[in-house]
């Protein structure tokens, strides 16, 4: 028995120590850009100077401009809603409850490309509108500038604020609001000086969530002409061939993305804080303020507007396009080109979901038993992954590959890299192995520790425990982490862009690739599908809120 017990012992060992050996692979990216700072040398030095007297005060203005400007659109849309749908009663308000979190599903880039065939100079409103009235040039702005790519942002990120302000709203706002009006204060004042106080750190975070978003898009930025950290990256190593150039501009965005999750951290834990001091006392008297007349026609409006602009009006042109382009085609639709296209999206995210949820499962089993610091430390950095634009990422995956090739040329590292599906799964394994983590540690912190403990009482083993215990509990969750890394991995561009395959394009990558080239029906097609993926966790988000 003492000899049984040992190899169990060097097997869980083995386990620890393999599982720990993929964190740090994983997180190798991350560390190879900012091991480039101790790498750099007196030309390194040169170029870095040069970046600060030229492009790199354009990034960072421009960068910071956008980021302001979403953040404020963004806690001013999503504090109204939430506090109009948490703290009001009007007419559809249950339906708005899971509506407003349509938007979730669109990617910037692709509303990006809906409104501005609808809105640029040439676009069928502007020449209707020219050819009824006898107007002649531009009716209104380009709406490809900074402002544009703010709004565009707000529309499609405001439900981050939303979620998290609705269910803080929801938790504790309700009974002080009550009090508050028994002691004579109007409605606007109990909102304002009661509601949104104690939503403010689901307003921090939310606001933190959306800003990590802005800073690592691409599409966005790129097909609008803005001058970004994300657009520089790629411009510095694919346009101008400067890894040293890529890695700095890569190692200051990712300290800003790490002072932003940094925030978003320290708001969660204030969140967590004041809703175990709220505790779970309900009134019955404690209800929604019942609104009458003009007051429920604006609350319905200023519920329905972000919804219609964020996601109804956009799938109507989108579909408006794709319908013209059937029909105008001697062709028809590229179905046989959309099969590759999504057959290549669906093996790269399959693979990515499949290997980040069983990689997920094994982590949280461990960090379950016996956590350990090594394995405990090698988790925590994995999990900084998802806070790295993919940019950074591709950076961080070519960078150790051209070391290596510098020393040993006929190493080939860089085709494994660049050049097949293994070193893009492993770029998506980076950035989005966290998605699947937080969901099974969410899993099972549901699931007693008391079934353990009765289990090795029985002397059942720790992989038995894990195959007949934890497996069927852990189903839901395991579900739920798969999906979010496969709709993740769907509409990720930038890493995607750098690392695919050659001959191997995703939905994502053509739909850029049309609309870059200004064939904005033809990108219809594959933006309405990635639409379509991203639709599913919007959908089991809505029905949990709904069951709720």
């Amino acid at each position: 028995m003492a000899g049984v017990g040992r190899l169990g012992r060097r097997r869980r060992l083995a386990m620890r120590a393999l599982l720990t050996a993929l964190c740090l692979a994983l997180a190798l990216p991350v560390l190879g850009v900012l091991g480039a700072w101790f790498a750099f040398d007196a030309a390194a030095w040169a170029v870095l100077r040069h970046q600060a007297a030229t492009v790199l005060p354009e990034y960072a203005l421009q960068s910071a401009l956008l980021a302001a400007a979403v953040a404020l659109g963004v806690m001013l849309v999503g504090a109204l809603t939430a506090s109009l749908v948490a703290l009001t009663d009007f007419p559809g308000r249950r339906v708005f409850e899971w509506a407003l979190l349509l938007p979730l599903a669109m990617p910037a880039y692709v509303l990006a490309y809906a409104w501005t065939d609808a809105l640029q100079f040439a676009g069928p409103i502007q020449s209707a509108l020219r050819d009824a009235f006898g107007w002649r040039g531009a009716l209104w702005p380009d709406p490809r500038n900074a402002w544009g790519a703010a709004l565009l942002f707000v529309l499609c990120l405001y439900p981050y604020v939303y979620l998290l302000a609705r269910a803080a709203l929801a938790e504790r706002a309700v009974q002080m609001m009550e009090a508050a009006r028994l002691l004579g204060a109007p409605l606007v004042r109990r909102v304002r000086e009661v509601a949104l106080p104690m939503a403010r750190p689901a307003l921090a975070a939310g606001t933190a969530l959306a800003l990590m978003e802005v800073l690592a898009d691409y599409g966005v930025g790129s097909y609008f002409g803005l001058s970004t950290f994300s657009t520089g990256i790629y411009r510095a190593w694919l346009v101008m061939n400067d890894a040293v150039a890529a890695a700095q501009l890569a190692s200051v965005l990712l300290l800003v993305v790490a002072l932003l999750l940094l925030a978003e951290r320290a708001a969660q834990r204030r969140l967590r804080w004041a809703a175990s001091r709220a505790g779970p006392q309900h009134s019955a008297e404690a209800r929604p303020v019942v609104l009458h007349g003009g007051a429920a026609v604006a609350a319905w409006l200023a519920c329905a507007l972000p919804v219609a602009l964020g996601f109804v009006l956009p799938v109507l042109w989108l579909l408006r396009l794709l319908w013209q382009e059937a029909r105008g085609s001697e062709f028809g639709l590229p179905l046989a080109r959309f099969e590759q296209w999504a057959l290549a999206s669906l093996q790269l995210a399959g693979t990515a979901a499949l290997l980040a949820t069983l990689l997920a499962l094994a982590l949280g089993f461990a960090l379950r038993s016996r956590p350990g610091a090594l394995l405990g430390g090698a988790a925590r950095m994995l999990s900084l992954g998802y806070a790295v634009p993919g940019a950074v990422i591709a950076v961080g995956v070519l960078l150790p590959v051209g070391w290596v090739q510098a020393r040993w040329p006929d190493a080939g590292l860089a085709a494994l890299a660049t050049g097949t599906l293994a070193g893009l799964v492993y770029a998506c394994l980076t950035r989005f192995s966290a998605v699947a983590l937080q969901s099974v540690e969410a899993g099972y912190a549901r699931v007693p520790l008391s079934i353990d403990e009765t289990a090795r009482l029985l002397g059942t083993s720790p992989a038995r425990v894990f195959a007949r215990l934890h497996l069927p509990l852990m189903r839901r969750s395991a579900f739920a982490a798969a999906l979010l890394v496969f709709v993740d991995v769907m509409k990720e561009l930038p890493a995607t862009l750098v690392l695919r395959p050659f001959g191997s394009d995703t939905l994502a990558v053509v739909a850029y690739q049309f609309a870059r080239d200004e064939r904005l029906a033809e990108a219809a097609l594959p933006s309405l599908a990635i639409v379509a993926v991203g639709l599913l966790p919007v959908v089991l988000l809505s029905r949990a809120i709904r069951a709720r």
